[in-house]
This record gives C-alpha cells, structure tokens and sequence, in this order.
C-alpha cells in the first residue's frame, strides 16, 4: 500500500474503471484529466494548444468535456442495462 492509499487520497490519482463508468455526460478539465492520468495544468495547456485528445465544450468561462469521448479514446465501453439481464 502506498502512502498516499494509506492517507485516504488515492482517489485523487488515476481513476479506474468502475469510477470511469459512474462519471456524469459531462466532466470539468480536471476530472477529464484525471481520467487520462493527466494534471490539471497540463489538461488546460494541451486545451489551449488544440491537442487535448477528445472534443471539448467551452461554455463561457467554463469547459466541459463529454464523458463518452473520454472512453472512446480510453477504451472504454459501457455494457447496456438490456445486456447486464441477459
């Protein structure tokens, strides 16, 4: 165990994939880094630069990132529930 697990903050590292897959349609930068293994400062420069590697949302100040991109370039696949029953 690290000492960063040990501390209770693993979750402030690279996300797996049950935490992937409970992301909402869209994430802020940081989260959308995380999910790529990423920083935060690191997200927003390659943004700037045009070579973040999924589509982003610039809503004002904001930026917003559709969560289903970040798993097509993860990849990532979501079961559907239809198929989890059968």
């Amino acid at each position: 165990m690290t000492a960063q697990e040990e501390s209770g903050q693993a979750s402030a590292g690279a996300m797996g994939l049950e935490e992937l897959l409970a992301l909402p349609a869209t994430v802020n930068v940081t989260t959308a880094g995380r999910a790529l293994g990423i920083g935060r400062d690191k997200a927003y420069e390659l943004i700037r630069k045009g070579n973040f590697p999924v589509r982003t949302l610039p809503l004002g100040s904001t930026v917003r990132v559709p969560t289903a991109e970040l798993w097509k370039v993860l990849g990532v696949e979501r079961r559907q529930e239809a198929e989890i029953g059968t």
